[in-house]
């Protein structure tokens, strides 16, 4: 039995997942990335193989993704976070042809061709205002944590306009609403709208096209979702039971497969001649 792994090392959060090879997720498991990306990876990757009740000499083949795909020499082959978060998006939703992946350091949106491969996309890692960790600050700063994002910004009724452009000048926004008695979850709900508007943007500057395909950890919050599909006018996908968080370690995984099944393929043809 072939079994791949995926390890997505983001700047946050490094996230691990093991495959079977239909494409069944065997276990999976996430970790803080901090600053030692080699010691985030194994212990991601040990909790994975854990879950699954695996040891790491069962796993035949491992691919690494994301910012920190190349600080490690844990992984057989490394592929960008675009590449694996497309297969991992077309893999869980077929017709997908716009992913926006908004992480807590970085946003992006990329347009996948018939084919499932990229054929454009644009990068947000510039400013914290387009990102989630514009969202943690915000409510970090109102006295909530990370968790609390969700359950609060869900008894919002009137969103606060946030309209600055910038990190910086947007939390000057955020400071004078809470002065001027603006409830926290209504400008919790405005940091949302804001970070959704720069997220469209994203979108059609890659010329988007529908299905349309949500991840990345900030898209576990109900309401970031429903503000996109109200902002796209169309319906999204939402990768299910948490693995909007595990979609590229996910695709990455399944790159594993079809990689090993290339090599057994040339193989046999090498054989044969």
């Amino acid at each position: 039995m072939t079994r791949t792994a995926g390890i997505d090392i983001g700047s946050t959060y490094t996230k691990a997942v093991v495959v079977a090879p239909d494409g069944t997720i065997l276990g999976r498991a996430m970790e803080p990335t901090g600053f030692k990306l080699a010691q985030a990876t194994e212990r991601a990757f040990g909790r994975a193989l854990d879950a699954a009740g695996l040891a790491r000499s069962d796993v035949d083949y491992i691919v690494t993704t994301g910012f920190g795909r190349h600080q490690t020499a844990i992984g057989d082959v490394a592929v960008t976070d675009l590449t694996a978060a497309g297969r991992g998006a077309r893999h869980l939703f077929p017709g997908t042809r716009t992913v926006l992946d908004v992480g807590g350091q970085t946003m992006k949106a990329s347009r996948l061709g018939a084919d499932g491969k990229v054929q454009s996309f644009r990068l947000n890692d510039k400013c914290a205002a387009g990102t989630g960790a514009f969202l943690e600050k915000t409510a970090r700063y109102m006295g909530y944590t990370t968790a609390e994002i969700g359950p609060l910004v869900a008894t919002s009724k009137n969103p606060v306009p946030i309209s600055g452009v910038c990190a910086v000048f947007a939390e000057s926004e955020v400071i004078n609403q809470l002065s001027e008695g603006a409830a926290p979850a209504d400008i919790m709900h405005g940091a949302i709208v804001s970070l959704v508007d720069r997220s469209v943007q994203l979108m059609k500057r890659v010329r988007l096209e529908p299905e349309y395909t949500l991840i990345g950890g900030i898209l576990r919050f109900e309401r970031m979702v429903d503000v996109i599909r109200r902002a796209l006018g169309a319906a999204v996908n939402v990768p299910p039971d948490e693995l909007v968080q595990f979609t590229a370690a996910f695709g990455a995984a399944l790159l594993g497969q079809r990689r090993l099944s290339r090599l057994a393929t040339e193989a046999a043809a090498g054989g044969s001649a």
